[in-house]
């Protein structure tokens, strides 16, 4: 098994280039760039002496786990793409981390970014999935990353929603290409909160091929350069926005018109009483029979004048 350690690096050609004037101490020391990609690596050992390195190149390996990187307090930069990670974890003490990639690995969820106050870039492209399931997303990291992340790469994960992203509203730039993301309605709702988002590649996924799904997306995102790799013409936009306004002033109209008719039509249903209704009596019947009434105690107008009459007789 290859081990990347200090004793690796003193074999390695940059340290042979600078060994002719100082020391491995003093080499590791002031070493902030570390290229070890492609080297058949497959676990990570002590590199403790490392303390300024900024710069981590480990990508194109066999590392199966992120481990013992405590020591790089310094980090800023963390390339471990294309390897065997399933798991995202050991990374809290990394606050200087601002860009990190690790696309092409096996992992399932996105977590472990909790302490990551600094990260801007976050690639987890390509995952390894196993069959039927897609990349899903940590709450707990997504809220972390809200207020700094601006860069997400999440392209080849078959990935069917969004919502748990929401959160980042200072996104600029989102690559998600080839997924399963299909509701347009979807889309909209969550690229209407970052306000920052300036490119979007939604190439291959199934809502590229809807109705107005281009239109749609340029009116919601409202300063979007770059949509699929196809810049957007400003004044393009400005046409879409206002045929949009236009489009529902003219709606919200034709729903207030529609109340109006409303009402009248259901004050002249409610007084057409017909011989049905509850309060509809058959008069001639009712006149001809006052003497119903008075089995009831019931007196009628007409009887009563009659007894009027009667009496002045």
């Amino acid at each position: 098994m290859v081990r990347l350690t200090v004793h690796l690096i003193a074999k390695s050609s940059s340290f042979s280039k600078a060994c002719r004037s100082e020391s491995l101490q003093q080499y590791l020391k002031k070493l902030t760039h570390l290229n070890f990609s492609n080297k058949s690596i497959e676990d990570i050992g002590d590199l403790s002496m490392c303390r300024n390195l900024t710069v981590l190149y480990l990508y194109d390996n066999q590392i199966s786990q992120i481990c013992n990187l405590g020591f790089t307090s310094n980090l800023t930069h963390l390339y471990m793409q294309n390897n065997n990670i399933s798991c995202i974890e050991n990374l809290s003490s990394l606050h200087k981390l601002s860009k990190l990639f690790l696309g092409g690995n096996s992992i399932t969820v996105v977590e472990g970014l909790d302490e990551l106050k600094s990260l801007k870039e976050l690639h987890v492209e390509g995952q390894k999935l196993p069959r039927g399931e897609k990349l899903v997303f940590d709450p707990r990291s997504i809220s972390s990353l809200s207020e700094t992340l601006c860069i997400l790469n999440i392209s080849k994960n078959n990935i069917d929603e969004i919502w748990d992203l929401a959160p980042l509203r200072k996104l600029t730039h989102l690559y998600a290409t080839d997924n399963q993301l299909q509701d347009i309605q979807e889309l909209e709702t969550v690229f209407s909160q970052w306000s920052q988002l300036r490119l979007l590649d939604l190439n291959r996924n199934p809502a590229c091929y809807k109705s107005k799904y281009r239109d749609r997306l340029i009116t919601a995102c409202k300063i979007l350069e770059d949509l699929d790799g196809k810049q957007i013409n400003e004044l393009s936009r400005q046409f879409l926005i206002n045929w949009k306004a236009s489009k529902d002033a003219k709606k919200k109209l034709q729903d207030g018109e529609d109340i109006k008719e409303q009402i009248p039509n259901q004050l002249t249903t409610d007084f057409r009483v017909g011989p049905q209704h509850p309060f509809a009596h058959d008069r001639s019947s009712s006149l001809s029979k006052p003497s119903e009434y008075r089995k009831h105690g019931v007196i009628s107008r007409a009887d009563q004048v009659q007894g009027d009459s009667r009496g002045r007789r």
